[in-house]
């Protein structure tokens, strides 16, 4: 059984109280264009995110607002900025570096935040049946083409307003030649 992979590149989530103080009081994201997952979107605007070392700029900030701001980046742009976040799952975010957030009408420093997401699977309940698998739980994902390779610890997470959608970010997709929309086996 097949399950469709998304590229995920670097970008940020952020909280209201974050949105206005990079962007102005009151201010409101726009949609640039809808996400695989129900109501997640990416954003018109950008923001250069920085450390000590260096600096990226055009960092995409993905709506809707959260409840913790959270900047998910690569291995390869680990190493860029100087810093060494831990590979975590979404929202787990004690003990991750900080990192400096600029944007046009100002800038904050959080002093936590930055990971390297988890490769992980989304899905419905109704999926997880068919799969035969449960939330949480860990799973290895085959993909094919000229770069073959088996993904192991694939988290699976569950819920009634997910979208069949296998995320990995832009080093794993390097590795594997992969593209958003090509994909994987379920290894039992």
């Amino acid at each position: 059984m097949q399950i469709p992979i998304g590229v995920s590149n670097r970008h940020i989530h952020l909280t209201k109280e974050h949105v206005y103080q990079l962007f102005g009081e009151g201010y409101e994201l726009k949609v640039k264009k809808e996400l695989s997952q129900p109501g997640e979107f990416a954003a018109e605007e950008t923001v250069t995110i920085k450390t000590e070392k260096s600096e990226i700029a055009k960092v995409r900030i993905l709506g809707p607002i959260r409840s913790l701001t959270q900047i998910e980046i690569s291995k390869t742009d680990a190493f860029h900025l100087g810093i060494k976040p831990p590979i975590r799952p979404s929202g787990k975010i004690e003990g991750t570096p900080g990192i400096t957030i600029i944007g046009p009408n100002g800038e904050i420093t959080v002093e936590e935040g930055v990971i390297i997401a988890e490769r992980h699977i989304h899905m419905t309940p109704t999926d997880a049946q068919t799969f035969g698998v449960e939330d949480g739980q860990y799973v290895s994902i085959k993909v094919e083409g000229e770069r073959e390779l088996v993904f192991h610890q694939v988290l699976i997470r569950i819920k009634d307003t997910y979208a069949l959608d296998m995320h990995i970010d832009t080093d794993e997709a390097n590795a594997g030649g992969l593209k958003t929309g090509d994909k994987g086996e379920l290894l039992k």
